[in-house]
């Protein structure tokens, strides 16, 4: 009796654990897929990015980038970092993205610290500043910014 119940659980043990596999396979196989999509989605170029942003975001993007293009060195480059255009020189500087409602700029958490009472006005996290699309870009504010994260960037 033992031995037949025993084998009955063996058995079982290794349904479950084909079911396991096969579904593990299909979940990182629905990942995978997933990931394919997002990166052939991604721009390529800082152009196609803003070419795929609607107005009026595209219009507060273009302020954001001329106030850091303002600032950074000339031989500062115009790259696409963590899928969002970014300004390079040695290493990133800044990034910056429009969203539905407002449009970022990644500056690093030490400049948004340093910042943090001229910034009281605007939602911040961490490493990011949210300027909404429905008030007047604070161009100045993104230069002095900038120009700190120049400054601490050595």
């Amino acid at each position: 009796m033992k031995k037949a119940t025993s084998s009955k659980r063996a058995a079982a043990r290794g349904r479950q654990s084909r079911t396991k596999d096969s579904k593990r396979k299909s979940t990182k196989q629905a990942e995978s897929n997933r990931r394919a999509v997002k990166r052939t989605a991604s721009p390529l170029t800082v152009e196609a990015y803003f070419a795929a942003v609607p107005e009026p975001a595209r219009s507060a993007l273009n302020q954001i980038r001329e106030a850091v293009r303002s600032v950074v060195p000339p031989e500062a480059a115009e790259i696409i970092s963590y899928k969002i255009p970014a300004f390079k020189h040695r290493k990133v500087l800044v990034w910056y993205a429009a969203f539905s409602n407002h449009c970022s700029l990644f500056p690093t958490a030490a400049v948004i610290e340093q910042f943090k009472d001229e910034l009281k006005d605007f939602s911040t996290s961490k490493g990011t500043v949210h300027f909404p699309l429905d008030k007047p870009m604070p161009v100045e504010l993104i230069r002095k910014m900038v120009t700190e994260r120049l400054g601490r960037s050595g």
